[in-house]
């Protein structure tokens, strides 16, 4: 895997990016001035990061594994230690799949009833391999979503989520958190 260099980086214009950020150079990345980037993150091959007007936020040491996407008119928003893994999808916005409206952005929006909400990942969640997550999620802090899961409401901090429908599993240690100060001062 390749990743962007310094000058290409710069040169794509993001709203605000940290150091030591590794892109690969197989990201498709679409408003780049709408997306900020924090320090020591990693986005692999393959992902797709399109940013509207209010934007992408992705917080310090966050990886975005291969295939993921970020997608939607409304912010996304990753905090602090987030991890999102392969074939992930992440969606601030979804059509009316009821049949009163028409869907696809080939039609006029007077034709559409898109649902446009923020999405949160807090601080230490992660999403496993192959999640859907829908428009106005909040994913509590600490918490772990399984591998294949759809997530369409909020979930609380510290737990373990898994399926479709997503079910609670049991709580989530906080043991990692004991690394985090001597992360923070770089070892």
């Amino acid at each position: 895997m390749g990743f962007l260099s310094q000058n290409e980086l710069k040169r794509l214009e993001f709203l605000e990016l940290g150091e030591n950020v590794l892109i690969s150079d197989k990201v498709s990345i679409y408003n780049a001035k709408n997306i900020k980037i924090g320090s020591n993150v990693r986005i692999d091959d393959f992902c797709i990061l399109s940013a509207s007007e209010q934007g992408i936020q992705i917080g310090n040491h966050v990886h975005i594994a291969c295939y993921v996407s970020l997608i939607g008119k409304a912010q996304i928003k990753l905090e602090d230690y987030v991890g999102v893994s392969s074939k992930t999808a992440i969606y601030s916005s979804s059509d009316d799949y009821s049949g009163n409206y028409m869907t696809n952005p080939t039609i006029s929006d007077e034709f559409k009833k898109v649902d446009n909400r923020p999405v949160l990942l807090k601080k230490f969640s992660i999403l496993g391999a192959g999640c859907i997550v829908l428009p106005g999620v909040c994913i509590g802090e600490g918490t772990a979503i399984g591998a294949l899961s759809l997530v369409t409401k909020n979930i609380p901090d510290w737990g373990i989520y898994s399926g479709s429908p997503l079910r609670f599993v049991k709580n989530r240690k906080k043991e990692m958190l004991r690394f985090l100060e001597k992360i923070e001062k770089g070892f």
